[in-house]
């Protein structure tokens, strides 16, 4: 476990190591940063250590005083390599919360305190692997030991030797962790045992976060009857029995509820994910599993994990009903996206609600909870002041942020007011065990808030391993943290008080969890450490609002790295409107069970899916992002289908009209399942005149006849264009054009009509006037009688 640079330098000089060889040297290497095995490129590494078993994970009085660790060395390399060997090594005592990372990242030197070399195996061939197991007692009044006569949080170290076919002895690879050190017990001869630390006991929270990655299929609306469609059953897998989330919840079951009452109940809040719950309960029912997510309406085959979320979530039920409980952001969404898309697009605000105020109601509904309001716990656990302003928008708000996001002094408070947001409290959770839980399992990340000097490659640790830096990491608060955590009040005494907050998306193994929640039990009944209530933490930050003193908001630039894309975000900042325009459109039938909200949410809330921070930061954020531009994208052509759905039908050739003011018929078609109100656009030549008909509803999966009056004034052949719009302006559909023709004359046929007429009127009156003077009419000549 080294960093980059170290893990480069050690390369080179294997490199040397072996161009000596060949000329005839031997050359021993002592590496200066980090093992030679940890070289960019398999192809330069030689051994590989996995650290499988640590006795004793934890330290305390009633422990053998000595550490025993065992664990596989297999050669990864092109070359055999013999004699191989190993020791133990140590490092000083952790005295400050950041070493709790950064030593994991010292030069081999930096472990100063070192045990013998022992011999492992003579020779590792290529491909083979061999176990190892090395002991050294705690401390020892005679010999060598590892030093350790004072509790603590202590980085121990594994190293080993070996020599590469046509090389020199050199040092290949090593592991590290962290050793929890609760008591010394006595080695039974010269050494008493050393107690725990006797001052104030640290009182501790811990968030445990429900969550996952989005499943439901995208671009699909809500239906009363359809099955629900996911991009795949992953799920089912982490709710059955030994998965992910049944793990997790099975380690709070074990000290959490009736049957188990206890004092680290009270620590603890379980962080829920609304999208998380809304697709457990989707999963009750029947429900689909679409075979290519980027077709999420094409094929699909039947979910299998119907009985796992039926028992999953009756049992959530359970335990929630006797715990603290608070919603995350609807499927940890991205609060600094969230900001953009409500700076650029004036539907910000319904995207808003959806991801910070809805996910509360949608938790309490499903679980029958009442859950914590008014506290937003961002996935990155960072914001920037415009993101910090948004959630502050609408009154009050406490936001769980980790101590290295903001700038503070030395000490960093447990809870203070944030600067240039009205409104925005911030509760600090540790950076440092934040990072090292987040670490913990199957699928370990690094935060984005975690400095470069922190970061390093985890796939080198082994499980052991990490869970080792994460137990360090708990325990470390109630044995010298009290001069870094802000100080709180609690029974009767000063005590340094710590949040912890594992990463949303947490992969613990059921018994991983249960080591980490055991060590709080054995802490608490040590009298090193009290369990502080969530709601306190909040309500103590909450009545900063109105401190002197404050604290700027420090955004890193991996968290920019880690965040949500742009095209994501353009995406989500072009649909909203339009679907807060056609909710608008749509019609409210108190006697329809399909609402409009219930129709568009899923898509909605898929564009809040698209801008998840979910698996940004695992070992393959390029499936991550991926994952988003399919869901955006679905959700472009779901809404695109939408509009095309709502039309006026054209008649189809020349469409005349028997007189200059009939009325044009035309028919309007709503292919969506909600009744929909629309108005007719018209574009006409001046010789037409077309009256407005105003709003008209349109049935759900529905036709409607429309009657345009229309007065036309030439009886050529004239071209106008119909097209649906919402009230609001928004086109639906495609337009349609039309070519219509009056048997109407128009004013020619006018000026004829009253030529004749005149002229009738100057022949009749002509003849009236013989008549009267009885003169025969000149007409009749030729037609008198004989």
């Amino acid at each position: 476990m080294t960093l980059l640079m170290h893990r480069t330098g050690a390369a080179v000089l294997v490199v040397l190591a072996l161009v000596f060889a060949t000329i005839g040297g031997t050359v021993v290497l002592t590496t200066i940063g980090g093992a030679a095995a940890h070289a960019d490129t398999d192809s330069s590494r030689f051994l590989e250590l996995h650290i499988d078993d640590v006795t004793p994970s934890i330290v305390t009085d009633g422990s053998e005083p000595v550490v025993a660790v065992s664990g596989t060395v297999r050669n990864i390399g092109d070359r055999d390599v013999s004699d191989v060997s190993v020791r133990l090594q140590r490092a000083p005592m952790v005295t400050d919360t950041t070493e709790l990372r950064t030593t994991l990242t010292l030069d081999q030197g930096g472990y100063d305190t070192v045990g013998e070399f022992e011999s492992m195996v003579d020779l590792l061939e290529q491909g083979d692997e061999e176990h190892f197991s090395l002991e050294m007692p705690l401390r020892s009044a005679t010999g060598l030991s590892l030093g350790i006569d004072t509790p603590g949080v202590y980085p121990l170290l594994v190293n080993i030797n070996g020599t590469p076919e046509y090389g020199g002895e050199a040092r290949l690879d090593d592991a590290r962790f962290l050793l929890p050190v609760l008591a010394v017990p006595g080695d039974g001869k010269d050494l008493p045992p050393v107690a725990p630390p006797q001052g104030g006991p640290a009182a501790v929270t811990m968030l445990w976060p429900l969550a996952d990655e989005p499943r439901l299929a995208a671009g699909v609306a809500g239906s009363v009857n359809e099955p629900v469609r996911l991009v795949d059953d992953k799920l089912a897998t982490s709710l059955a029995p030994g998965g992910r989330l049944d793990g997790l919840l099975a380690a709070v079951e074990s000290v959490a509820g009736d049957e188990n009452p206890g004092r680290l109940a009270g620590a603890l809040c379980l962080a829920i994910d609304p999208d998380l719950l809304v697709t457990v309960a989707n999963m009750t029912r029947d429900y689909l599993v679409v075979d290519d997510p980027a077709d999420p309406l094409g094929d699909a085959s039947e979910g299998e994990g119907t009985e796992a979320a039926v028992a999953w979530l009756g049992r959530l039920r359970t335990v929630a009903s006797s715990m603290c409980t608070v919603a995350v952001p609807f499927a940890q969404v991205d609060p600094v996206a969230l900001a953009d898309v409500a700076e650029s697009s004036p539907a910000g605000a319904s995207l808003t609600a959806a991801a910070l105020t809805a996910p509360a109601d949608l938790v309490d509904n499903i679980l029958g909870v009442t859950s914590m309001r008014d506290v937003v716990w961002p996935d990155s656990g960072v914001l920037t002041e415009k993101a910090g302003l948004l959630l502050a928008q609408d009154g009050p708000v406490t936001t769980l942020l980790a101590d290295s996001a903001v700038d503070t002094s030395t000490t960093a408070p447990s809870a203070t007011r944030v600067s240039g947001v009205d409104g925005l409290t911030a509760a600090l959770f540790d950076s440092s065990a934040a990072a090292a839980l987040a670490a913990v399992g199957h699928n370990p990340s690094t935060p984005s808030f975690v400095p470069e000097s922190a970061r390093y490659e985890l796939g080198e640790d082994s499980a052991t391993a990490r869970l080792q830096d994460a137990l360090g990491a708990l325990a470390w608060p109630a044995l010298g943290g009290s001069a870094t955590y802000g100080s709180e009040e609690a029974g009767g005494t000063a005590n340094s008080s710590v949040l912890f907050a594992p990463a949303q998306t947490w992969a613990p193994s059921e018994d991983e969890a249960t080591d980490m929640l055991s060590l709080l039990e054995t802490l608490i009944r040590a009298g090193l450490a009290v369990p502080r209530p969530f709601e306190q933490v909040v309500g103590s930050a909450a009545a900063t609002a109105n401190a002197p003193d404050t604290v700027l908001l420090s955004y890193p630039e991996q968290a920019i790295v880690d965040g949500a894309s742009d095209v994501v975000v353009g995406h989500a900042a072009e649909q909203a409107p339009r679907l807060d325009a056609l909710q608008l459109a749509l019609v409210e039938d108190p006697q329809a069970q399909l609402t409009p909200q219930r129709f568009l949410a899923p898509l909605r809330e898929d564009l809040l899916r698209s801008m998840s921070l979910a698996g940004r930061r695992g070992p393959d954020p390029g499936a991550a992002e991926h994952a988003a531009y399919t869901r955006s994208t679905a959700v472009n052509d779901a809404v695109d289908r939408m509009f095309e759905g709502v039309t006026v039908l054209s008649p189809g050739g020349v469409y005349t009209l028997t007189s200059e003011q009939s009325p044009l018929v035309l028919v309007a078609r709503n292919d969506l399942p909600v009744g929909i109100t629309v108005r007719l656009h018209v574009d006409a030549p001046p010789e037409m005149e077309i009256t407005d008909i105003g709003p008209t509803q349109l049935p759900p999966r529905g036709s409607r006849t429309l009657t345009v009056p229309t007065q036309i004034s030439d009886s050529r052949k004239l071209g106008v264009e119909f097209a649906l719009t919402t009230e609001s302006g928004l086109s639906l559909g495609t337009p349609t054009s039309v070519t219509v023709r009056s048997n109407a004359y128009g004013q020619i046929l006018a000026i004829v009509t009253g030529c004749a007429g005149a002229l009738l009127l100057f022949l009749a009156g002509r003849r009236l006037l013989h008549r009267f003077r009885g003169e025969p009419d000149p007409a009749d000549e030729g037609y008198e009688k004989p």
